[in-house]
């Protein structure tokens, strides 16, 4: 150590160059570097943020490869945080598919490999059982408000990736700033190594996670529950836990468990749910139909595809006032075995029962369950690509005016059908909604679509930017409904007339605003606020949004 200290001294200009967040590069204005003790450690010149922006995403766009653009763009995150999000901020529509899906993907299948040793989350594991209290004290941030977790079991479509999962909380985290102002120094991505069940992984000799498999027994339930307290106690009971990417055996049972307990959601569960209900919500005006007079048939019947059943029963109970079991008659699930009935009850995990209905005919495949069903929606959860094939979309045209084909499945390599084969398959009558981003369609007669993108990040940001505003501890089902129900009201007759189901990403933030207003007045209204109520939220709200823009000097 004092060989160390012989050789490295942190000035104070070198010590702030060294916090992303604070620092500001060659944007900082000539008058204030002396000051700050920067000067001489940037070059002389003074380049204004907007054109620094620009500049980098020149850079940006020389790239060929997505996962060299996405290393890029976090290299820059890793130096100056403000320049980062003041590229999310005004470049949203184009740079959110790099720091997020699909590229996020690759990035992750790849993270220990381009891992660059950035200080950026936290990482607890088995062996740190007991000391994740005290661990927590070594993080920069005395104050957190939101932290995304995984223990990258199920990444994406993309399985158990382990501590390779880890980019995922990164990129979700980055998102609750651009998109809604979480201020960057308050948030932490972290992740839970319980060991990874993908033998790859364990023979790879740069792999960062622990080399063991899976552990499935109370040690990890402990490990969780460890986290759960410690972050409690270290940030308080409002401080926002969000589940990600846990795996199926897990996650209904993890959030059952803390639900009640924490500030806390599942995004793949909840978030998903909710942004697919506002689609589903917005479509009704191009329909023709009421939410509750719909028959849902989902192709997969995995935490996302049951999250987003049940948020759709629900809303169907609230909004038609009759009891959610009735809701629930008209949502279908297919899963690997077939349709989902009362006749496999032996054999079905527990978040599939509520649906497995009583029918008088066994469907082994999608297709048999849509002649059986005469579905008007169809839902794409199983990251299966191509499921969505021609014959299923022409049969869904078939049976209605204007089916809903919604191919929700991240990355897009996992997508059941793209935009360009719903709509040239159905000649247009769809109302098409995917989970990652696909460019316009124009079909051979002229008519072009936008299709809309059912992303969580018009959800989860203003959740947290919600749950901040009235310092809630509980985060409910109904919040999730109100969320999806503000989202739909974002959409303008003009969008839904060229197809898109959700406003444009460059609106995200004012949508964002709208959704956390709601929830805290919802918060304050049920008890679960610690905060003073405003006299006007929503002005209160944008006041605590994050603006790179702003000048950090004032």
């Amino acid at each position: 150590m004092s060989t160390y200290r012989r050789y490295s001294r942190l000035t104070d200009g070198v010590y702030l160059a060294k916090d992303p967040v604070k620092y500001n590069g060659v944007s900082t204005p000539i008058e204030m570097r002396e000051e700050l003790g920067i000067r001489g450690l940037v070059p002389s010149a003074y380049i204004p943020l907007d054109l620094d922006v620009e500049r980098c995403m020149e850079q940006l766009r020389l790239k060929e490869k997505a996962i060299d653009k996405y290393v890029y763009i976090q290299s820059i995150q890793d130096v100056n945080e403000r320049l980062y999000y003041a590229i999310l901020v005004k470049h949203t529509a184009e740079v959110m598919p790099i720091v997020y899906t699909p590229t996020v993907g690759e990035a992750c299948e790849n993270f220990s490999s381009i891992y660059r040793g950035t200080l950026r989350g936290m990482y607890f594991s088995l062996k740190d059982r007991g000391k994740i209290r005290t661990l927590l004290d070594n993080w920069a941030a005395r104050h957190v408000s939101t932290i995304v977790v995984t223990d990258g079991e199920r990444i994406l479509g993309l399985g158990d990736l382990g501590v390779n999962g880890m980019g995922i909380p990164i990129g979700k985290l980055a998102l609750y700033t651009a998109c809604a102002g979480i201020h960057p120094a308050h948030v932490l991505p972290v992740h839970l190594d319980a060991g990874t069940n993908t033998e790859s992984h364990l023979q790879d000799p740069y792999y960062l996670g622990l080399k063991q498999t899976r552990e499935r027994g109370p040690a990890y339930d402990a490990l969780v529950a460890e986290f759960f307290q410690a972050c409690q106690d270290k940030f308080g009971q409002n401080v926002l836990i969000q589940f990600e990417d846990f795996g199926n055996r897990n996650a209904f049972r993890l959030l059952h468990e803390w639900q009640d307990k924490a500030c806390t959601f599942n995004d793949d569960i909840q978030g998903t749910a909710s942004v697919a209900l506002a689609g589903l919500v917005a479509s009704c005006k191009l329909t023709g139909i009421n939410l509750g007079d719909h028959t849902f048939l989902f192709a997969g019947a995995g935490e996302a595809g049951t999250g987003i059943a049940d948020l759709i029963a629900f809303a169907v109970s609230m909004e038609s006032n009759i009891p959610i079991e009735e809701a629930r008659k008209k949502i279908f699930l297919v899963d690997s075995k077939g349709l989902v009935t009362d006749a496999r009850l032996d054999e079905l995990q527990h978040h599939k029962l509520k649906y497995a209905h009583k029918v008088d005919r066994e469907c082994k495949s999608l297709m048999e369950a849509i002649d059986y069903i005469h579905p008007t929606g169809l839902i794409g959860v199983s990251a299966i690509p191509n499921m969505f094939n021609q014959e299923v979309c022409e049969k869904m045209a078939a049976l209605n005016k204007h089916p809903i084909i919604f191919a929700l499945s991240n990355p897009t390599s996992k997508a059941e059908c793209t935009a360009k084969e719903a709509y040239e398959w159905t000649n247009g009558t769809c109302v098409f909604s995917s989970g990652s981003p696909f460019p316009p369609v124009t079909l051979s007669d002229g008519r072009t679509f936008v299709p809309g993108q059912g992303n969580n990040a018009y959800i989860f940001p203003g959740v947290g930017l919600g749950v901040l505003a009235a310092g809630s501890t509980r985060i409910s089902d109904y919040d999730m409904f109100l969320a999806a129900e503000t989202l739909a009201d974002c959409v303008t007759s003009e969008e839904l007339d060229k197809g898109g189901l959700y406003p444009p990403l460059s609106k995200i933030r004012d949508v964002s605003a709208k959704i956390a207003t709601a929830l805290a007045l919802h918060a304050h209204e049920t008890g679960v606020a610690t905060l003073t109520k405003p006299d006007d939220m929503e002005q209160y709200v944008k006041s605590l949004m994050y603006d790179p823009f702003a000048d950090p000097y004032e």
